[in-house]
């Protein structure tokens, strides 16, 4: 048998984690009664200065959104296809800041020549200067894809929400509408709901792609806000007698949009496709109006001639999908707690 130390009085005995003791000598007892001190001398760890024992402000958790953020601006992905898009817009509203011609002045002299000087991009068909209408057309563009976007995210947002927080016979009922919806053929229903109207503007291709794309934004939300009301501090709320606008507004909406946002903005890159799918076709925009879907159909026939004229609205068009699909990519990692 070993034989047992001596009892030294200034040794202390201290529980352990796990239900035994560990022999401790007295200055190392005394420094278990210590919090640990940080750099500056105060007591609960942090650099803070402050001896609460509490965490600093850097220390305290993030939202959901400030942590996304704090991740967005650190993926390149994100980056780029921001400063795509960032560029996009603004030669969007202001494209003679690029362009100094008018995309409609076309001089048959020129038709289907190549690069000039002050002519980058070299002639169409037409006659018509490439830079010019490629870049006046980033605004159609645009303007078809930001539009269709909101209204198809707010009309299935709400529909959606309502039948997600509701349930019973509406839901039911906006279930099987979604799904005759879904069962259209998107580009067969532009062909014929357009064919048979004759307006020139961007507002027929953005009614008709809020038309046909609300369904997929509404199965979204629906789930999301099902998922939401079934969360313990909804419950608290509810039991605390909080109105269904309260509920909606201060406690679900802002917890079930982020698969609503993440889904519209992949989507938008798909609605601008779409409008040049639709021109390019003759039932969306029409001539004279300015779209790389009516460039890249009017350049078709001459690509062996002129490649130039299909080849540069071609790229404008496939950079801008990629960068609102990039996008959304991003932000759909960033929102996503799973792919942390």
């Amino acid at each position: 048998m070993p034989e047992h130390e001596p009892y030294e009085p200034e040794r202390a005995v201290a529980a352990t984690g796990t239900g035994g003791t560990m022999d401790l000598g007295a200055s190392e007892a005394v420094t278990l009664e210590k919090a640990p001190s940080g750099p500056d001398g105060d007591t609960d760890g942090d650099t803070d200065g402050d001896t609460d024992g509490g965490p600093g402000p850097q220390d305290r958790p993030r939202s959901l959104w400030s942590d996304a953020w704090h991740d967005l601006r650190r993926n390149p992905v994100f980056i780029i296809s921001a400063l795509v898009i960032l560029f996009l817009i603004v030669i969007s509203v202001w494209p003679s800041l690029i362009a100094s011609g008018s995309p409609l002045k076309c001089d048959l002299a020129k038709a289907q020549e190549g690069s000039q000087a002050g002519h980058p991009f070299g002639f169409n068909g037409q006659g018509c200067d490439v830079y010019t209408r490629t870049v006046y057309g980033a605004r159609t563009s645009v303007t078809v894809g930001v539009l269709a976007t909101l209204g198809v995210a707010v009309l299935g947002s709400v529909l959606g929400g309502l039948a997600g927080f509701f349930g019973g016979v509406g839901d039911s009922i906006l279930s099987r509408i979604t799904d005759v919806f879904f069962a259209i053929p998107v580009v067969l229903g532009g062909l014929v709901l357009l064919s048979v109207i004759t307006s020139n503007t961007v507002w027929p291709v953005i009614g008709f792609i809020v038309l046909l794309g609300w369904p997929q934004i509404s199965r979204i939300a629906r789930g999301s806000v099902i998922t939401a009301k079934q969360n313990d501090y909804v419950q608290a709320a509810r039991a605390l007698g909080a109105s269904h606008s309260r509920l909606l507004l201060r406690h679900i909406a802002p917890n079930a949009i982020a698969p609503v946002i993440v889904v519209a903005t992949i989507a938008l890159g798909t609605y601008i496709s779409l409008e040049a799918t639709l021109s390019f076709l003759g039932v969306g925009l029409k001539p004279p109006s300015v779209s790389w879907g009516i460039d890249i159909s009017a350049a078709a026939p001459y690509v062996r001639n002129a490649p130039h004229a299909l080849l540069w609205p071609s790229g404008a068009l496939a950079v801008t999908v990629l960068a609102f699909i990039m996008l959304g990519d991003a932000v759909r990692d960033a929102l996503d707690p799973k792919l942390r």
